[in-house]
């Protein structure tokens, strides 16, 4: 079987190779971190099989077969970013993702088997960090999730930016209006962050997600205006009349130097 062969029934049937092949291939991307994975997907052999392949790569796996097992794992257990099916057994992945979403930042990458684009939008509109399409390549997998793992453990200088009612603290990676706090994902984050640390500038979507690392991987620009919808309605007092984060039709975004004073 030549190359091109063996890409297509990796393709087809991505997680059937054999272990020593998986082994070799997650070596060439060993990861420099123990990082912590949670998989919720009721598919026990895949689950079986990308625990082993990850494990490889140098993560630390748990698998969970229910959204019921898999949020009260969360509950009891840290973990440093979560894989999800989109269609579970006891309960429907979009509104786990929203629980998860209301007490977590972890980062959510979610797994789905159905051809509808509305519903990976309406995934990052209730804050999944990105998705994956099934039949996936196992690396593609590795490769996304090293993506929001680097996004949310990047290094940051530990200052404190201020815009009126608005403090974003890079170093605790949190944002906050009068003091409250408002949860975003650890990717809105980074691109708030880009949008603040360029403040009276329009930035495009492609010079936003170059400053985000790994957004690249991304099957469509768009997602970027899915996120900056998430984030208004986490930072603006009327997300339909934006005052933080205008605008520019045909241009990008620009976040407002002036705003409300506190």
């Amino acid at each position: 079987m030549g190359p091109r062969d063996d890409r297509q029934a990796m393709l087809a049937a991505p997680l059937s190779i054999s272990k020593d092949r998986q082994a070799t291939r997650a070596r060439c991307y060993s990861a420099p971190m123990s990082a912590r994975i949670l998989i919720v997907d009721d598919d026990t052999r895949l689950s079986g099989m990308v625990s082993d392949y990850l494990g490889h790569a140098g993560f630390r796996v748990t698998a969970a077969a229910t959204a019921f097992e898999g949020q009260q794992r969360l509950k009891r257990e840290q973990f440093d970013a979560l894989v999800l099916d989109l269609m579970l057994p006891d309960a429907d992945g979009l509104e786990v993702c929203r629980r998860i979403r209301q007490t977590s930042d972890v980062p959510i990458l979610m797994l789905t088997a159905r051809g509808d684009a509305m519903d990976r939008v309406v995934g990052l509109e209730i804050g999944a960090d990105d998705y994956l399409p099934k039949p996936f390549e196992p690396r593609e997998l590795l490769a996304r999730l090293r993506a929001i793992l680097r996004r949310k453990s990047s290094a940051a200088p530990q200052d404190l930016k201020r815009f009126g009612r608005l403090e974003i603290d890079r170093g605790g990676r949190r944002v906050t209006i009068d003091g409250e706090e408002r949860a975003l994902t650890s990717y809105q984050f980074a691109l708030l962050d880009a949008l603040a640390g360029n403040a009276g500038r329009v930035m495009s979507r492609d010079a936003l997600m170059d400053l985000t690392k790994g957004e690249q991987l991304e099957a469509f620009d768009r997602s970027v205006d899915v996120h900056i919808s998430r984030i208004r309605a986490a930072i603006e007092d009327d997300p339909k009349k934006p005052r933080r984060i205008i605008t520019i039709r045909g241009a990008g975004y620009v976040f407002a130097k002036e705003q409300d004073r506190a």
